[in-house]
């Protein structure tokens, strides 16, 4: 099925609209964006569709930079160009960056106390969970994937072992593994 043309699409309605739905996704993220980004691009507001959404989501990841920052410029620039990259920046660092400074205070503050310990391991485990949820939600794409998927479980088990208990750079792995799953995902393809 081939999207519809971005025309016929839901789309950001003016750059105030892009940088209000930015500032909201920036609020509802603490921990793990993963989750939120996806359920509220794809889902709700349907700017991309579920393809497009991991496409731009793992160009996102190998830039340099945080992910999501690197995706809201992409979705950004997508629909308005250059001020629509830097109006989906703003929203997204504006209003989270201010929270962040008075918790930043606060913590100071009480940060020693056992009951704010407690409630930022629970918002960890939290996180956790969201980023596994999104994790599941994206491994439908595997089944449209050139690669056969043992090959991608292979791969991603590689490349836990590698980063995780290896302590290998990431840097490293994903030159590795990235280029060893473009070269066999070209092979497979051209077969």
């Amino acid at each position: 099925m081939t999207p519809a043309p971005l025309a016929d699409r839901p789309r950001p309605a003016s750059l105030p609209d892009l940088f209000v739905a930015f500032t909201l996704l920036a609020l509802q993220g603490f921990g793990g964006v993963l989750a939120v980004v996806q359920r509220e691009l794809v889902d709700r507001k349907r700017w991309l569709t579920q393809d497009e959404f991991i496409e731009d989501w793992a160009v996102a990841q190998i830039m340099p930079g945080p992910n999501v920052v690197n995706l809201s410029m992409m979705v950004g620039a997508r629909y308005f160009g250059l001020r629509g990259a830097m109006t989906a920046l703003a929203g997204l660092l504006a209003v989270p960056l201010v929270l962040i400074l008075l918790l930043a205070t606060m913590h100071a503050r009480f940060g020693g106390n056992p009951h704010v310990e407690g409630a930022l391991r629970g918002m960890a485990a939290v996180s956790a969970g969201l980023i596994a949820a999104a994790g599941l939600k994206l491994s439908s794409a595997l089944a449209r994937s050139p690669l056969p998927p043992a090959w991608c479980a292979a791969i991603s088990v590689l490349g836990f072992v590698l980063v995780a208990l290896l302590k290998v750079p990431l840097v490293w792995v994903l030159l590795g593994l990235g280029g060893l799953g473009c070269v066999l995902t070209y092979r497979n393809m051209k077969s």
